[in-house]
């Protein structure tokens, strides 16, 4: 099966020498956005993938932002100081399209990884990827009960053995993450160039109810071989505090799009059908304002914790922060208060619009397919149990906890 490819920088009608500001950027997301809706349906399947989305990313700078300036990027995320203005961009792209938002922070959440973990070679070479050659990355570590194994070759040559499922951006993504084990059992980072090697990758794996443009593959990496300029930091790094679980405030963002975008298509759907005077819908759609408003704060708030810890995001990993807990505990706040928002909405824009509205015909039964199997994010549980068990070591009072 033959994918389609995203443009070249040639091919790109004006790809920018560097990237806008952080502030310049939240207001194209929110533009870009409302393109990026107009367009979703038509890849919401199976094997597509938004390309002409990432053709305007691209385009608009996006690609490159998270990149320090000397790269040529305005250190969108990497500058904890830029966060919320992240959070805002990648939050508008979600409620574009949360398929586009997917993968768009799986291409942030690499960056900042090469920036923070990568020699000064490695990031001048990815970087330059990304500036010069518009190359889309990724992280790909979940797998199943095979794993992936990287097997040292001598020669600093390493092959991979095994496979990774969820690798979305499949055919698109071609600087991924493909993190695996070491012989001694440790966890290594480790990126594959996947225009330069060959692998087998399973379509009939990816069969979802929601996601579907995605293109979430199981992709067997056997026989693929890399160098050892291709490992990415220590082992245990991609498992290191707090930058592992500080990054779920990227995904939230994007979760919280996809409910303004469903608080937006309900408002819709019932100024369309003259529902707007009904007590009920006022009601329901009051409680959406609230919940959706929260999320705002959340955001905000996450934003803030991340500046207050460090320049850095996640602070430099030569340096053990005090800080650690707090910031760990905050995070999964945020993410485990901005899935309940996701939830609350889901369910007051079902009962809003009834059975005719979530025909799938209508952008809201996509929207509910799509955040539905995009909030089933690992480690819920554990997440709130985190909080729960910060907050019984503090002795300070609640106005303060944070």
């Amino acid at each position: 099966m033959s994918l389609p490819q995203l443009a070249t920088t040639q091919s790109l009608s004006r790809p920018p020498t560097t990237s806008p500001s952080t502030a310049t950027l939240v207001r194209l997301a929110a533009h870009l956005a409302e393109g990026f809706a107009q367009q979703a349906g038509q890849v919401d399947q199976p094997g597509a993938f938004p390309v002409e989305a990432f053709e305007r990313l691209a385009e608009e700078g996006f690609l490159v932002a998270p990149l320090r300036q000397p790269l040529g990027g305005c250190g969108l995320g990497i500058d904890a100081a830029t966060t919320h203005d992240l959070l805002r961009s990648i939050k508008h792209i979600g409620r574009g399209n949360l398929a586009v938002g997917r993968v768009y922070e799986g291409h942030v959440n690499a960056l900042q990884i090469i920036q923070t973990f990568g020699t000064a070679e490695q990031v001048e070479r990815y970087g330059q990827a990304v500036r010069d050659r518009h190359k889309i990355f990724g992280v790909w570590n979940a797998e199943d009960a095979e794993g992936l194994n990287i097997v040292p070759l001598g020669g600093q040559r390493y092959r991979l053995e095994g496979a990774k499922t969820f690798c979305s951006g499949a055919g698109y993504v071609e600087r991924p993450f493909v993190n695996g084990k070491l012989p001694d059992g440790r966890w290594q980072m480790a990126i594959v160039p996947m225009d330069e090697v060959s692998t087998r990758w399973d379509r009939d794996w990816w069969q979802p109810m929601g996601m579907r443009a995605t293109a979430s593959y199981k992709i067997d990496f056997t026989g693929v071989e890399i160098g050892a300029d291709d490992l990415i930091g220590e082992p245990g790094d991609y498992l290191r505090q707090p930058w592992l679980t500080a990054g779920v405030v990227r995904f939230a963002a994007v979760q919280l799009g996809g409910a303004e975008a469903l608080f937006d298509l309900t408002r819709q759907y019932l100024q369309a059908e003259q529902r707007t005077e009904h007590p009920y819908q006022q009601s329901r759609l009051g409680q959406m304002a609230i919940a959706i408003e929260t999320g705002q704060l959340w955001l905000r708030g996450a934003a803030d914790q991340l500046a207050a810890y460090d320049r850095q995001f996640g602070g430099d990993p030569q340096v053990e922060h005090p800080q650690q807990g707090q910031l760990l505990a905050y995070a999964n706040m945020m993410r485990t208060a901005i899935e309940q928002i996701c939830m609350e909405t889901m369910q007051l824009c079902e009962r809003s619009v009834g059975t005719r509205g979530l025909l799938p015909s209508h952008a809201i039964e996509r929207v509910i397919r799509d955040l539905t199997l995009y909030l089933r994010q690992p480690a819920y549980d554990a997440a709130i149990a985190g909080v729960g068990a910060y907050v019984l070591t503090q002795t300070t009072p609640a106005d303060r906890l944070w």
